[in-house]
C-alpha cells in the first residue's frame, strides 16, 4: 500500500515560489522553489525579516503590513524583490493572512514566465523556418544532380581544354551548392548517443581556438567541477561550441578588440523550463566574449537559416547549433550588448 502523499510534498513539487511568515515578518518556510528564486537555502533564511527581500520596496512592506492588521488578502503586480545574492527580480506575488499571526506569500517571477513564451514562441519558429528550408533544399537539390551528370557528360565530348574549363566549373559549382544544401538541411544523422563530459568537449574546442589564434585571445575558464556526465553527441557537442567560439574569435579580431576574452563557464541549474516542459536538473554552458556585440536588429534571429551579419559567412552554423541541441532536449538563448555577448546553452541532465 503506497503512503499518503504529505502537504509538503506537495509544497516541495510546486514551481510557486511559497514562503510563510509570522506576526513579526521572519521567515518560518519555504519551499524549494522559493529557495531558487531568492537564491538562498531556508537555513540561511530562516528568522530573518523579510524586510531584506523587499529593499527598498516601501509600497510592498506597506501592503503586508496593511494585512496583517485588517485584510485576508493582498497581490502585487510586476513587484521589484530583491534576491540573497543582490539580484532585482521582478515578480508577480499574492500574500494571505492565514492566521492571526502567519502571512503565506506565493511569488510568480514575472522574467521566468516571460522567458517561458520567449523560448516557446523561438522553438516554434525555428521549427517552422526548418521545415520550409528543409522543403526549399529539396527542390534545390532535386536537378543539381542532373545538371552535375550533363556537364561531366559534355566534358567528355569536347577536345578544347579550354570549353573543358568551363564544365569543371559548372561541377564544382554545383558540388558546392549540394555541401550548401545538406547543410541547408541540418543534422542529417541521429546523434550518437555516448556518455560523456561537459569539460572535456569544452577542452577539445578550448585548444582548437587556441591554435587558430595563435594566443591572441586570451580563453578564460570557470567550470563547474561537480557537473555530473550526461548521455550526448561528443563529436555534435564539440561542432556546437566551436561554431560559437568561432564567431566570436572573428567578432573579436575584426573589430580589434582590446583585451580580446573568451569566458566558457558551466554551472549546474535546478528547476529550468525549456519550452514547455520543466527539467529538475540542467547543465548550463555560458561563452562569454567581450566583442562589440550583435546588432539589435539581428538578435532575434541569429538562429534562422542564412541569416549573418558578416558578408563571407553563410548563415548556416547557429541554426545547425541550435537544431544539435534541439536534438538534446535543450536550447541555446543569447543576450548581447556592446561589450558582453552571452551564448548560453542550456542541456536537461535528467531526461
Amino acid at each position: 500500500m503506497s503512503r499518503p502523499v504529505t502537504e509538503k510534498q506537495i509544497l516541495e513539487n510546486l514551481t510557486s515560489a511559497v514562503i510563510l511568515l509570522n506576526g513579526r515578518f521572519e521567515v518560518t518556510y519555504m519551499n524549494s522553489s522559493a529557495e531558487m528564486l531568492l537564491e538562498a537555502s531556508l537555513r540561511r533564511l530562516l528568522a530573518e525579516p523579510i524586510d531584506q527581500l523587499f529593499l527598498g520596496a516601501t509600497e510592498e512592506l506597506e501592503l503586508l503590513q496593511g494585512l496583517v492588521q485588517a485584510g485576508q488578502r493582498v497581490s502585487k503586480r510586476e513587484a521589484r524583490l530583491m534576491t540573497f545574492k543582490g539580484n532585482e527580480i521582478i515578480t508577480d506575488f499574492t500574500a494571505t493572512k492565514i492566521s492571526p499571526h502567519n502571512l503565506l506569500i506565493e511569488i510568480q517571477p514575472r522574467d521566468r514566465l516571460a522567458r517561458i513564451e520567449r523560448e516557446e514562441e523561438m522553438l516554434n519558429r525555428h521549427a517552422t523556418a526548418k521545415v520550409l528550408v528543409r522543403g526549399l533544399a529539396h527542390e534545390i537539390k532535386n536537378p543539381l544532380g542532373g545538371i552535375r551528370g550533363a556537364a561531366q557528360l559534355l566534358d567528355r565530348e569536347l577536345d578544347n581544354e579550354e570549353l573543358k574549363e568551363f564544365t569543371r566549373i559548372i561541377v564544382e559549382e554545383t558540388d558546392r551548392l549540394r555541401n550548401l544544401v545538406d547543410r541547408l538541411m541540418g543534422p542529417y544523422r541521429k546523434p550518437n548517443i555516448e556518455r560523456l563530459n561537459i569539460h572535456a568537449v569544452l577542452e577539445h574546442v578550448r585548444s582548437l581556438i587556441e591554435v587558430e589564434d595563435q594566443g591572441n585571445i586570451k580563453m578564460v575558464r570557470d567550470y563547474d567541477p561537480s557537473l555530473p556526465e550526461f548521455d550526448g553527441d561528443y563529436e555534435q557537442l564539440i561542432q556546437v561550441v566551436l561554431n560559437i567560439c568561432r564567431n566570436a574569435m572573428q567578432a573579436l579580431t575584426e573589430a580589434g578588440t582590446e583585451s580580446p576574452t573568451i569566458t566558457m563557464k558551466t554551472r549546474a541549474v535546478r528547476r529550468v523550463t525549456l519550452g514547455t516542459e520543466q527539467h529538475r536538473l540542467v547543465c548550463k554552458v555560458d561563452i562569454i566574449d567581450n566583442g562589440p556585440g550583435i546588432p539589435k536588429e539581428l538578435l532575434d534571429s541569429v538562429f534562422y537559416p542564412m541569416v549573418t551579419g558578416r558578408a563571407e559567412g553563410s548563415g548556416l552554423g547557429l541554426s545547425i547549433a541550435q537544431s544539435v541541441i534541439n536534438q538534446h532536449q535543450g536550447l541555446i538563448e543569447v543576450t548581447s550588448i556592446p561589450g558582453e555577448t552571452n551564448f548560453q546553452i542550456l542541456i536537461p541532465l535528467e531526461l
